[in-house]
């Protein structure tokens, strides 16, 4: 039954004599070598036939995993497998994106689970316990020679080394008469030469993988390889070379089509067009009169003109800058053969099947990151993957055009010939904390066994000088030197509290530690932000995140200075918040510059540009949410925990904290929009839900019911009000305060919310020490039971000052956060500004009675032996006069005054400036409910007003100032 299925496969033959038993009748781990395009998918569905032909039905408890090194590859197995294997009750699901909340979620009801390695390896380091990866019993690799890849490599290693580990731990389980399924791994490679090394380190140690090596004479559609190489000075730029390879395609394309469909692979998309111009001045291709008429029916249905008029030479284009509608014309005419020549960029390699007679890669430099680099070696494999159609041609042609000087190193790619090596020494630090994080590593020696289980391991045995070790070692040298790799790396991670290593040398993950591994951050990183101080402003934390590893592949390049330039300073134009110093001449400045732009709602006129933005904010969300976990663990940092919550918010609005364009984050309000909004004055949420509907169209030149839409956007936001009181229960030391968050439309989010379900905020209360008195996130799904939500706080009196600032933040939403200011009442003086007043332990156990006593019940002013009352000895010690007050018992009214005493008016008279202050904390305490920008326009009309008042004032002349002589 099962070889009828494969049948229509040319090899089927080869693969039953060579792998068909070994796949679908054992449990072998299996690794087969093979040329792209010779179909290895085949070996993966033989492998998940044979694991559902064991696991009893209903499949409950199993789990498949397929990694593949690029979402392309990723996006076309689900595709793929969801139409396979869906009808028989297997659910996909593909997860390859930044992380999502529901993640884990879905993978629990999902058989087959789609990723790449980062992604796989970031979810299952944020897993509380390995139950999910416990399930699953099979673990397919594509492309495993991506290993050998100096960024990437070491991430697919690792995270095949902790299943592998996963699997012994449960194994030795399996030992105590607990029955465990096994772990089955199948990967595929292009032609390698150490493919054996590869088995060997998926050989489970009972039984050692099977290695397959299938070579060319077994790939369905025989290809011809050709390199050519062309001269290029070293005065010569990529762009210059680029260019000059236009002119040659025509050759090629004459030589190697045979009169068959031909792909082109550029650099750039601007390079597509330029070349697609050039073969269609260049080339005429003899088009049948039918071909011409189906040419123009498709022609006729394209948006773009350029294209259009090409398509009717035998020529198109195709990138992803296109419209979608376009590129399905251009696909349906090059499948159907009715199209001569494509030309397109090499996402078409990943992502699109369209198999040609021949493949071109003009040029082996692409653009990308703001700069020319060699494609890789998978990239390239995947273009030449192209060249053939089994269902046309029995033989195909692949040609790449590279310089002289890199010839050889592609024939010899080609051929097979590049030994796969290891690069997770050069990115040791970071796996093994995250090891350690997941309790995979417990202490020196579980590290050792860990590291035997790499394919560092086996290659450092048999190739010590690649990894910086003596070539005489025999092994128990090499695993010496192992050792003392893994422990320089465990004590720098000591050194900086990211583990604890007790004498034992056993290890403990410390918080810092987790939330290193949990937001996949770099150790440089984390070494950075140890040396901040806690003070820190928006503008600095801006420029210390600028510097972070996590933006070392973006790149500065000479024809953008001016247009970043003109970002940072600029007389005629809008420019970034906070302008730096002299010219922008380096990659941290450019991205502190990128990031300003996007927040502050800066156009930037440049498509590499706007890519580079894209790149830094993925990276940036998850940098600044780390950040803020990370300030959260540590002390004496109120100032920076706060702007390093109000940033991370900023990275996912895209927004700065006090933007105008608040909508910019409703639906359906994009830049131009916004722009027409805050051009209208609709500057806050408020305005916005205070403006009638049709005024609003009238604004956004949209119809009817537009406005409404908007309108209920907004109405169904969660708005809130702080509201602070201060309970009698205080002290010399200590004082009580009562925060309750209200959620004043409460009643209309409980039919329709606009915000996610899963928006919080964040209330963080610091103190004028610089010290944070309490943060917590609260979910609004909390809020919305009741209505609001209360919590009684402790507050520590602060040395500086009284008072407090107290921030209500939300995590998704700029122009929701509420700030107050509140000042506490304290027994004993005042602390003054600078001016620190240490209040002296009142003899009599009045103030620790109030404390710890009842607080409805204060004790009454005491006398002394002289008939005065404390508060007058109180008054006299530190200078004060007995304020005007008529209190019965000065003990327990609320004045301050009536404690503590005023300033003498000659002190008053001296220091107007603190006098003012000390209003101005009153007023700020004694409207502390009304929002900070109602606050603000209410001083700004009392300040206007006292101006024109003293116009009218009439000053005698004993009064008036000397006149200068």
């Amino acid at each position: 039954q099962f070889r009828s299925i494969f049948k229509e496969f040319p090899y089927f033959n080869y693969i039953q004599s060579k792998a068909l038993d070994d796949l679908l009748y054992t449990d072998r781990n299996f690794v087969i070598c093979a040329p792209t395009g010779s179909g290895k998918t085949v070996m993966f569905e033989l492998a998940i036939t044979r694991l559902l032909m064991e696991a009893p039905m209903p499949w409950l408890n199993i789990k498949i995993v397929y990694m593949a090194p690029i979402k392309a590859l990723c996006s076309q197995r689900f595709d793929d497998w969801r139409e396979k294997f869906g009808p028989i009750g297997l659910s996909c699901k593909e997860l390859t994106g930044d992380t999502e909340m529901d993640d884990l979620f879905e993978i629990q009801h999902a058989h087959i689970i789609i990723t790449t390695p980062e992604k796989w390896d970031s979810m299952t380091r944020r897993w509380r316990d390995n139950s999910i990866v416990q399930l699953v019993r099979l673990f397919l690799i594509d492309e495993v020679h991506v290993i050998k890849d100096e960024n990437r490599g070491a991430t697919l290693e690792v995270v095949v080394s902790r299943m592998k580990t996963v699997q012994s731990s449960l194994s030795r389980l399996s030992e105590n008469h607990v029955t465990v399924p096994s772990l089955r791994f199948v990967a595929v490679s292009a032609t390698i030469p150490n493919a054996e090394d590869i088995a060997e380190w998926l050989s489970d140690g009972k039984m050692p993988a099977v290695c397959l090596k299938i070579d060319e004479d077994h790939r369905p559609v025989k290809l011809r390889k050709v390199v050519l190489g062309f001269p290029c000075n070293d005065n010569q730029t990529e762009f210059k070379f680029d260019l000059t390879l236009n002119y040659k395609i025509t050759g090629i394309i004459q030589t190697y089509a045979e009169q068959k469909p031909a792909l082109v692979f550029c650099a750039t998309r601007k390079g597509v067009q330029q070349a697609a111009s050039v073969l269609a001045k260049d080339a005429k291709f003899l088009l049948s009169i039918e071909q011409k008429q189906r040419l123009q029916r498709y022609a006729n249905s394209l948006k773009d003109s350029k294209l259009r008029d090409l398509l009717m030479y035998g020529v198109a284009y195709h990138h992803a800058g296109m419209e979608i509608s376009d590129r399905k014309i251009v696909e349906g005419a090059f499948t159907s053969g009715d199209l001569p020549v494509l030309f397109t960029t090499s996402t078409l390699a990943m992502g699109v099947n369209l198999p040609a007679h021949l493949v071109v890669i003009k040029s082996t430099m692409h653009y990308v990151g703001g700069m020319f680099q060699e494609y890789s070696e998978t990239d390239i494999l995947q273009m030449i993957g192209r060249a053939g159609r089994p269902q046309f041609d029995t033989t195909a042609t692949a040609v790449i055009m590279t310089r002289l000087s890199t010839r050889e190193k592609y024939i010899q790619m080609l051929s097979g010939a590049d030994i796969i090596e290891s690069s997770l020494h050069r990115h040791l630090v970071e796996h093994l904390n995250a090891e350690i994080v997941l309790h995979t590593i417990t202490d020196v020696n579980v590290a050792l066994e860990w590291i035997r289980s790499t394919f560092l391991y086996i290659r450092a045995l048999k190739n010590p000088t690649h990894y910086g070790f003596s070539s005489g070692l025999d092994k128990i040298g090499i695993e010496g030197k192992l050792q003392e790799l893994c422990l320089k790396n465990l004590n720098d991670l000591s050194s900086f509290d990211l583990i604890r290593m007790d004498k034992a040398n056993n290890f403990k993950p410390t918080e810092t530690g987790r939330l290193m591994a949990w937001y996949y951050i770099a150790f440089d990183t984390v070494k950075q932000f140890f040396t901040i101080k806690g003070t820190e402003t928006l503008n600095e934390l801006v420029t210390m995140i600028s510097s972070c590893t996590e933006f070392l592949d973006v790149k500065l390049r000479t024809n953008e200075k001016k247009m970043l330039n003109s970002l940072n300073k600029d007389k005629n134009k809008i420019t970034i918040r906070f302008p730096m110093e002299g010219k922008i001449k380096t990659r941290e400045m450019k991205v502190n510059c990128l990031i300003q732009a996007q927040l502050g709602c800066i156009p930037i006129q440049d498509f590499t540009l706007t890519q580079d933005t894209g790149k830094i904010f993925r990276n940036g969300i998850r940098v600044t949410r780390w950040l803020t976990d990370f300030l959260a663990s540590r002390k004496n940092n109120f100032s920076a925990l706060l702007n390093s919550l109000i940033l991370a918010k900023c990275f996912r609005c895209k927004l700065w904290e006090n933007s105008l364009h608040v909508s910019k984050q409703l639906e359906k309000i994009g830049v131009s929009l916004s722009n027409a909004m805050v051009n209208a004055g609709l500057t806050s949420f408020k305005k916005i839900e205070d403006t009638n509907a049709r005024e609003l169209e009238l604004i956004l030149n949209r119809h009817p019911p537009f406005g409404n839409q908007i309108k209920e956007s907004v109405l169904h936001l969660p708005k809130y009000e702080l509201d602070i009181e201060q309970l009698a229960k205080y002290s010399d030391i200590l004082a009580e305060i009562l925060v309750t968050i209200k959620l004043t439309n409460f009643e209309q989010l409980q039919t329709k919310r606009t915000a996610p379900d899963f928006h919080y905020v964040t209330l963080v209360i610091g103190d004028a020490d610089n010290q944070v008195i309490f943060k917590q996130k609260i979910m609004d799904s909390v809020l919305l039971k009741t209505g609001n939500w209360t919590k009684k706080i402790e507050v520590k009196r602060a040395v500086k000052s009284e008072d407090f600032s107290i921030n209500l933040i939300s995590s998704d939403y700029v122009g929701l956060d509420v700030q107050q200011a509140y000042t506490a009442f304290y027994l004993g003086p005042k602390t003054l500004g600078s001016k620190v007043i240490i209040n002296q332990k009142l003899k009599a156990d009045s103030s620790l009675d109030t404390y710890h006593g009842s607080p409805q019940r204060l004790p009454a002013a005491k006398i002394d032996t002289g008939g005065r009352s404390k508060q007058e000895i109180t008054y006299t010690k530190y200078g004060n006069r007995e304020c005007s007050h008529h209190c019965k018992n000065k003990d327990v009214c609320g004045h301050d005054c009536c404690k503590t005493g005023v300033p003498s008016k000659s002190e008053m008279k001296g220091d107007s400036k603190f006098s003012s202050y000390l209003a101005d904390l009153r007023s700020r305490n004694s409207i502390s409910s009304v929002p900070p920008v109602k606050r603000l326009k209410m001083q700004m009309l009392n300040q206007s007003q006292n101006v024109d008042l003293k116009k009218f004032v009439f000053k005698p002349k004993s009064l008036m100032p000397a006149l200068p002589r």
